[in-house]
């Protein structure tokens, strides 16, 4: 394993985000970010699950030091990107691994998100507040990632990306 190569890739891939964080859908009391969750996919299959944590929590913390995000990143991002990350780790299947993205920025970062909305944030909020955004956010993004990993594989790219990191 090429740590340099794999640490390379992820401030890409932190960067992309960023960059392209302006990209977002306001939904409710939130704003979601498709591109987060983009990246969390294709840090899924490229790199792992500790490297799209790792991502994950520093896209959000320059995206809340930028003043274009909230708190609420946090959890979103990172729940997804790790439960998204361990099931492709363990399956090497696409489809799984795109349900998890979904379900773990979804549902399980919209719960984990209600703490910090009102401990951290102090905003009135109900427990499942931020479950219906999160999920639109998630959807979108994973939907994006499914079809840039379905070109790059019918491109031979991915596999050429995945030689060059392992």
């Amino acid at each position: 394993m090429n740590k340099t190569k794999k640490l390379a890739v992820s401030a890409m891939l932190c960067a992309l985000t960023v960059c392209l964080s302006g990209f977002s859908i306001p939904v409710g009391a939130s704003k979601c970010f498709p591109i987060q969750h983009m990246v969390n996919v294709l840090a899924a299959v490229l790199l792992g699950p500790w490297w799209g944590v790792l991502i994950a929590f520093c896209a959000s913390l320059i995206r809340n030091l930028m003043g274009t995000g909230t708190f609420l990143a946090f959890p979103g991002s990172m729940v997804g990107a790790l439960l998204c990350g361990l099931v492709y780790q363990k399956t090497k299947k696409k489809i799984p691994t795109y349900i998890a993205e979904v379900f773990g920025t979804g549902v399980l970062g919209g719960l984990l998100a209600w703490p910090v909305a009102v401990y951290l944030m102090g905003r009135e909020a109900a427990l499942f507040a931020y479950v219906l955004p999160f999920l639109v956010s998630t959807t979108g993004g994973t939907l994006i990632a499914a079809l840039l990993i379905a070109v790059l594989e019918k491109t031979h790219a991915m596999a050429h990306l995945k030689g060059m990191l392992a």
